[in-house]
């Protein structure tokens, strides 16, 4: 190898190390600066029982997919091996959460890896540097990168899958299909979406190659249909029994499915299906696992976004996330990609760049995801998005006649990045609360969106510093998320069920002569329990006397809590 293409090879590698040890950086400082988000203390037990039972029951019945799990929680495991004493996922949970976090940053390094990789394939060494850059100082994916969570892995695995599928389609058989059908069992053990959007891209990419939709003048003819589906028939079993190996049986019955087969009418049918849930030993699998995502996305789950809510699904609800959650460089670069496009004097046409093919796939698959409790569903469409817009900007700007247009790229590229990298630092270490500067910016953002999106639960680590520094007397604290932390404040916990109310009037009652720390995502959220609705209503329209990033204070202790007229009549604050 040439001199000049060792310094390149060696300049494009600390280029990802230094990208890649800063955005590490910010996830581990993070990671002590924020208590356990709604899914972690959950993955942390069960994860430590999948490694001393062997049974990843508990995991399916979650719906959960194993492979994050079991990375997060096997050093922990082999930590309370040397030690001879089990872990306490209760009590013990703030000392080896920041473990399991770390293990998450395995899959991030695969992510921005496969970012380079398939950014280079594209659109050459500047696209790579650019893509690289971009994920890694994205506000919301490095937040979840430093979370014991599943969908940076399941990203990482996606982007993995799609890279390798494209760049091994003329090789032999055992890198043209068995290996992408590595990639698409790790993208299904990721997590249960892995399966769908893995099945979106692979079907993408091969009928762009193949030209399914198109004849190219001057190029040989395409591979056949029955060539084509027999490879992708081919990786999508082999991924499954490779999803069906890892996961196991328990070689049990299923007792949902015994519940089920007894309600049916009675009749030979019944008959026979209770004899089959009876005797089908084939449970907990990882079909299960599969079977419980997919219903739950067809039965829809409570969202709130701008206000708006509903019991099952918003159609419009991750288009316009997106546009919350994403940095503005991201959400203005396919603006400036059509823009400066043409100026080039070659543009050629926008298809074949598969990443962009696949992120507009996924960006119209999107509107019939009813599971919608966040943006981080959408981190494969935000990494796809981000390597072929990137690519498609170096790309129509190659052979341009002069070089000021690579002067305007490489100035409002190192602007952008400027830009995100300060954003970054500014959100830190509440990275899952960023709201982008189009929305009002972070501070704010609990009113437009809940949940993961802003307040996952997260917050008992500051509400904790911040009874420290103003001790609260007899201080009810209204909470979203399952951090076992919550029960040792200094302060009473409230159940969100059965509130002793009735209309708005009986919530003010009910609220007077009360301090309250309430979580944002209770004030503007999708909660239906009794007695909720009123009292939130009546807190909508008062004033909190402070707050941490995700919980709103309350003093109702001078004076009585404004009446529902008054508070109607004012409107939220």
């Amino acid at each position: 190898m040439e001199s000049s293409a060792w310094r390149a090879k060696i300049g494009d590698t600390l280029w990802l190390l230094a990208w890649g040890v800063a955005s590490s950086a910010w996830c581990v400082t993070a990671a002590d600066h924020i208590g356990a988000t709604f899914d972690e203390p959950l993955y942390v037990q069960h994860g430590l029982e999948r490694w001393r039972s062997g049974s990843m029951a508990r995991l399916m019945k979650l719906g959960t997919m194993p492979l994050p799990v079991d990375v997060q929680t096997l050093p922990l495991y082999l930590w309370e091996r040397w030690r001879g004493t089990p872990i306490d996922p209760q009590h013990e949970l703030h000392l080896v959460l920041p473990y399991a976090r770390a293990a998450t940053l395995f899959f991030w390094w695969l992510l921005l890896v496969h970012v380079g990789l398939a950014a280079r394939s594209l659109g050459g060494r500047r696209a790579a540097a650019l893509a690289v850059a971009f994920v890694a100082c994205e506000p919301v994916l490095v937040a979840h990168a430093g979370l014991a969570t599943t969908d940076v892995a399941v990203t990482a695995c996606l982007v993995a899958l799609a890279y390798h599928f494209r760049q091994n389609r003329t090789a032999r058989w055992g890198w043209r299909v068995a290996w992408p059908a590595l990639w698409l069992g790790l993208s299904v053990l990721a997590k249960a979406s892995g399966l769908v959007f893995g099945g979106i891209i692979l079907l993408l990419i091969e009928a762009d190659r193949c030209g399914w939709w198109r004849r190219r003048e001057g190029e040989p003819a395409p591979p056949s249909w029955r060539a084509s589906l027999g490879d992708l028939v081919q990786i999508g079993g082999l991924g499954l029994v490779l999803m069906f190996v890892y996961c196991g049986c328990d070689w049990r019955t299923n007792g949902s499915f015994q519940a089920w087969a007894r309600g049916l009418p009675e009749g030979p049918t019944a008959s026979a299906m209770v004899w089959l849930s009876d005797h089908l030993r084939i449970f907990s699998n990882g079909g299960e696992g599969i079977v419980r995502q997919v219903t739950h996305n067809l039965r829809g789950h409570g969202v709130y976004l701008l206000g708006r809510t509903d019991p099952r699904s918003l159609w419009w609800y991750f288009p316009v996330l997106m546009t919350l959650k994403f940095s503005v460089p991201v959400l203005l670069a396919p603006l400036a990609w059509l823009g400066l496009r043409r100026l080039a004097p070659r543009r050629g046409p926008w298809y074949g760049n598969w990443a962009l093919l696949c992120a507009l796939a996924l960006l119209a698959f999107s509107v019939t995801c009813r599971v919608q409790i966040g943006v981080r569903f959408m981190f494969p469409l935000l990494c796809l998005a981000v390597i072929g817009t990137v690519a498609a900007l170096t790309r129509c700007l190659d052979g341009a006649a002069s070089a000021w247009r690579w002067r305007l790229l490489a100035g409002g590229a190192a602007a952008c990045l400027a830009w995100n990298v300060t954003q970054a630092l500014t959100v830190w270490p509440e990275g899952l609360c960023y709201v982008n500067p189009l929305w009002g910016g972070t501070r704010e953002g609990y009113r437009l969106t809940s949940d993961s999106n802003y307040d996952w639960g997260q917050g008992i680590t500051e509400l904790a510093a911040w009874l420290r520094s103003h001790p609260q007397p007899d201080l009810d604290v209204y909470y979203f998320g399952t951090d076992p932390a919550y029960f040792e404040l200094p302060a009473r916990p409230v159940a969100l069920n059965g509130l002793p109310v009735a209309s708005r009037d009986e919530a003010c009652n009910y609220l007077r002569g009360r301090r309250l720390a309430v979580s944002t995502t209770v004030l503007y959220g999708n909660f239906t329990a009794p007695g909720l609705a009123d009292v939130v209503a009546v807190l909508r329209a008062s004033r909190p006397v402070d707050r941490t990033t995700t919980f709103l204070i309350y003093d109702f202790t001078d004076g009585p809590a404004r009446d529902s007229r008054q508070a109607a009549a004012t409107g939220p604050q």
